[in-house]
């Protein structure tokens, strides 16, 4: 697998950034304030591993390669983050389940 800094698709960064420079600055402030705010009440680590868990969940490759490494950095360990994979697995089971009740009620609306 590829790592985050050397993904091809990093090489249109500068493109996208020309393209929408108000749009990327914003998203780049709002990255920063939400994943490193040390002085959150979240801690850096968790802050990570509640991201991972997203990335999990969108399939986002680069999110979730950078991540990844910036939960071990913050001190997560293999544990740590093989629980947050079955922790996303079940929520996004959980998504599947409860858009089940709602074709169900679908299915009811119809008969």
């Amino acid at each position: 697998m590829s790592t985050t800094n050397t993904h091809p698709d990093r090489a249109f960064t500068p493109q996208l950034r020309r393209a929408a420079p108000t749009e990327f600055a914003a998203y780049g402030e709002l990255s920063t304030a939400a994943l490193k705010n040390e002085n959150g009440r979240l801690d850096l680590k968790t802050r990570e591993l509640i991201a991972i868990g997203v990335a999990l969940t969108t399939q986002c490759e680069m999110c979730l390669e950078s991540h990844v490494v910036a939960a071990r950095e913050a001190g997560a360990t293999r544990e740590e983050v093989a629980e947050t994979v079955f922790v996303s697995a079940a929520v996004r089971a959980g998504g599947a389940v409860t858009h089940g009740m709602k074709a169900m009620r679908i299915l009811a609306d119809h008969e």
